[in-house]
């Protein structure tokens, strides 16, 4: 397994809300663990909520004796949420805070997958394949047919997600799982590249480098060449999973 995580403040934002986790070796039952988180609620806020969710979710992880990984990282979720959501209701300059959360396992062949928000994950091979579903305005209505993607309203409204970590007493978790093939990347990445590089433009930055360093660079690179409008986050890994 080869992995790759960088967070970049962007060319518009004056302090960096994003928080990035990315390691290769065992995380309590867990084989390896992956993680982006995108905070809001002001820069003090947003930036406490990314990086507690994250140091937090490793912490509870890493204590995990038994069970499966869909059951252990739900279990993580619902306690960071709350202990999060106990903080902002206690705390004045933290009131309104909350992140996204987007955390990934591979186990084998086998990619597991967390979602809150909207940040992202894609699974990168012969095609792009976006396998988290935003929880955010736009893509409910969408999804319900009331409204279209090259709209006024949905570009306006890309911003406003209807799922955070934080922000309730209680979320619920979307969880995928999704085989992988030989030659397969994983991409998990704040909005902040998803905004800025269209997926196409993705899969044929991928297509051009080798290492996940360098992978992760070139998509960086192309989001702030492109506007770079928010703080852009990105974990890049390499299964290796043989037969290339």
């Amino acid at each position: 397994m080869r992995s790759c995580a960088v967070t970049d403040v962007g060319q518009v934002r004056h302090s960096n809300q994003d928080f990035v986790y990315a390691s290769d070796q065992p995380c309590g039952i867990l084989p390896d663990f992956y993680m982006v988180a995108d905070g809001m609620g002001g820069h003090q806020g947003g930036g406490f909520a990314s990086r507690y969710a994250a140091e937090r979710l490793v912490e509870l992880l890493g204590s995990e004796q038994e069970g499966d990984v869909i059951h252990a990282i739900r279990r993580a979720l619902k306690e960071v949420n709350f202990e999060l959501y106990q903080k902002a209701c206690s705390f004045d300059d933290l009131k309104g805070m909350g992140t996204t959360v987007v955390a990934a396992v591979v186990d084998g062949a086998t990619l597991y997958v967390a979602n809150i928000g909207d940040s992202r994950l894609y699974v990168i091979g012969q095609s792009v394949r976006q396998i988290t579903r935003d929880h955010s305005w736009v893509e409910e209505m969408v999804a319900k047919g009331r409204l279209t993607r090259d709209s006024e309203e949905f570009i306006q409204n890309k911003n406003v997600i209807t799922r955070a970590v934080g922000v309730r007493d209680s979320v619920t978790a979307d969880f995928f799982e999704v085989d992988l093939n030989p030659g397969d990347r994983v991409l998990l990445c704040s909005d902040g590249l998803s905004n800025m590089v269209p997926d196409d433009e993705i899969g044929t930055i991928l297509d051009g480098t080798g290492s996940c360093q360098e992978g992760a660079l070139a998509l960086l690179q192309a989001a702030n060449r492109n506007g770079g409008r928010d703080n852009i986050s990105i974990v890049l890994v390499d299964p290796e999973l043989g037969g290339v």
